[in-house]
């Protein structure tokens, strides 16, 4: 046996094993390949705008009990990637700092208890922050295979949209088939992604967007209806078809009592995010009459046990259509990790149509 060397990479490792091309570190927490003991990455310097994203050289992070450690090749851009950067979106205490809510690449380490993932794994993951760097660590519960065939800048794209909309469209609106389905901001990440997992299990998608072109792509994605929320009132035209069974919401504001307008008998009214403010004045008596649900939900503060529950849903019930091609996430633009101030301006202009993502690898 040959004699355990200190480990310089992970203080308090030590290495075992005797291989001409690579050594590995094992002991009763941790099994990984070496790697640098720091990486570059890109930090919130402070509070403000797209420009206040830098890069750092930052230590490589070790995976606890439960975690694994991902190289990362690409990072998903979200808006809650911006919130955080603008300081209204704190990671939980014991997350990273760093922004970046998902990510795709390949397994480094894996740390005790982790039995389904190995060195080399091809994952995407949702994060608990920390995926604008060239690694990062999460909940290994939380990762899922890359789809056969998928690129990992695609894979990259996938977890935060995709678990954002299982969790709200689905298990909290109760979305079903033949149910009229309004999604609004069709174009944006989470809209593709609505589109696409709303057609594929049978209900009826409307959506709005900004522009003729956007309401196009949201056509060929299977929504039925598209309108440009700046010429057309979508209230009236979703009465027109009855009313809406679910609506999916980020934008808030004075969309809530339309939104309310808009829907359907027993309707259920779906909040995500405010990005016109979180307070409306609603008539709450016709909701009454209409027997409404308003409902909503952040994902990022939810329990490791809830998100490893949406990730076992969408593995069984979306991922093989996912591995097939009958959906898939729809891309926008890739930057390099260092022009993440660049990938922010380009999703705050709302100009872009479906997932930004950063090159990492």
């Amino acid at each position: 046996m040959p004699t355990p060397r200190q480990n310089s990479v992970f203080p308090g490792l030590r290495w075992t094993g005797n291989l001409r091309h690579k050594e590995t570190i094992q002991t009763g927490d941790l099994i990984a390949m070496t790697r640098p003991s720091t990486m570059t990455a890109v930090e919130i310097s402070t509070h403000g705008g797209p420009e206040v994203l830098k890069p750092v050289s930052v230590p490589v992070p070790i995976p606890k009990a439960g975690e694994i450690l991902i190289k990362v090749d690409y990072a998903g851009v979200n808006r809650p990637d911006a919130l955080q950067r603008a300081g209204l979106y704190n990671p939980p205490p014991d997350a990273s700092p760093l922004p970046g809510l998902e990510a795709a690449g390949t397994v480094a380490a894996v740390g005790a208890g982790v039995s389904r993932w190995a060195e080399g794994d091809a994952v995407t993951a949702l994060l608990p922050g920390g995926g604008y760097a060239e690694y990062v660590t999460t909940f290994a519960d939380h990762a899922l295979p890359v789809p056969d065939g998928m690129p990992m800048d695609r894979a990259a794209a996938l977890c935060e949209t995709f678990f954002t909309v299982w969790s709200n469209v689905f298990r909290r609106g109760g979305l079903r088939a033949g149910e009229r389905f309004l999604v609004h901001g069709g174009s944006s990440g989470i809209g593709t992604t609505a589109i696409q997992l709303a057609a594929l299990r049978g209900a009826r998608v409307f959506t709005t967007a900004g522009s003729e072109d956007k309401c196009t792509a949201c056509l060929a994605l299977g929504a039925e209806a598209a309108w440009n929320y700046r010429e057309v009132d979508f209230v009236d035209l979703m009465q027109a078809q009855g009313g809406a069974d679910v609506i999916l919401d980020m934008v808030g504001g004075d969309y809530i009592p339309r939104n309310l307008k808009a829907l359907a008998e027993d309707g259920r009214l779906v909040q995500i995010a405010f990005l016109q403010g979180p307070k409306a004045e609603v008539n709450f008596a016709p909701l009454m009459m209409k027997r409404q649900t308003i409902t909503g939900s952040t994902l990022r503060p939810q329990s490791v046990a809830a998100k490893a529950a949406i990730a076992r849903d969408l593995e069984t019930e979306i991922w093989p259509h996912l591995a097939s091609g009958r959906i898939a996430p729809v891309m926008d633009s890739e930057f390099a990790l260092a022009d993440a101030a660049k990938a922010h301006t380009r999703m705050e202009s709302s100009t872009h149509i479906g997932k930004i993502v950063l090159k990492v690898a």
